[in-house]
């Protein structure tokens, strides 16, 4: 059995601080950032419902990054050593209380036998309000974010074996780091996230890619989606992509456009995804 490690990763380049006027303006970008003062984006987000999640696996550890700093994340080591790892990117709210969860349900799904890393991408901050979340988006250095998702990966190991997987913001951000991990990627899984446009970076890419989208929301659209994969296409990469009849963020529980139904198809898609790169 290959030895392999999942990261789920959540990061996002802060490259516009501005509002964006149109969704033809705000997709010329590479980063959700620039949705982060977008009036409909942050209503398309409703608060997380207050939670605190309890375990008897997970906990938070530190590792270095490249910039002379140090990043935090939270882990559930599996229960035999390996070298597999899920890297969870959490989406705009930060890491909190919920992405834990989600987090030890992957590590459930995957029967202990996969190291899974959500990790901080916003030095130990967290939002509960949409208008701060934004803001937290907005600040997000790419610098930053770039190294602490390097830092995760030498965190991990020269012999690791890596699948990403994210949502919203930390959708994008799972498949930077699937990029970033190069030989060391297995896989990434992206929820309705904005994609790398620029070809030349997908072709340093070395594993697939399953993305799934919404098909009603205005900013990453069906015609966005179409376009990554002739992208992905130019660039000789594999990509497989669902689009669900469905809002932004339709597989998060606390999201006003929460579709109970498709986030369970949405899952199932993704679960058995990474199983097969790791069981």
């Amino acid at each position: 059995m290959k030895k392999l490690i999942i990261l789920l990763f959540i990061t996002a380049n802060s490259i516009a601080q501005t509002c964006c006027d149109t969704n033809e303006k705000c997709v010329k970008n590479e980063s959700m950032a620039v949705f982060a003062s977008n009036k409909d984006f942050i209503a398309a987000h409703l608060s997380p419902l207050p939670y605190i999640h309890i375990s008897e696996v997970g906990f938070m550890t530190s590792f270095e990054t490249p910039d002379k700093n140090r990043a935090s994340a939270y882990i559930l080591k599996a229960k035999v050593k390996t070298n597999k790892y899920l890297f969870v990117y959490q989406e705009w709210w930060g890491l909190n209380e919920h992405i834990k969860k989600q987090a030890e349900k992957f590590y459930d799904d995957l029967d202990g036998q996969v190291n899974v890393l959500a990790i901080d991408m916003y030095d130990g901050q967290i939002a509960t309000k949409a208008e701060d979340a934004g803001k937290l988006m907005q600040g997000a250095k790419e610098e930053r974010l770039a190294a602490i998702m390097k830092g995760a990966i030498k965190y991990a190991g020269k012999k690791s074996k890596i699948a990403s997987i994210g949502w919203c913001f930390g959708g994008g951000l799972s498949l930077k780091s699937a990029i970033l991990a190069q030989k060391k990627a297995v896989g990434c899984v992206m929820y309705y996230g904005k994609p790398v446009k620029d070809v030349e970076q997908l072709k340093t890419l070395q594993c697939d890619v399953l993305g799934l989208f919404a098909g009603r929301e205005k900013w990453i659209s069906p015609k966005i989606v179409a376009e990554f994969e002739e992208n992905m296409k130019a660039a000789d990469k594999t990509i497989k992509t669902r689009i669900f009849d469905a809002e932004h963020a339709f597989a998060n529980p606390s999201n006003p456009n929460y579709d109970k139904l498709m986030a369970a198809d949405a899952y199932e898609l993704a679960i058995t995804y990474i199983r097969d790169r790791f069981l």
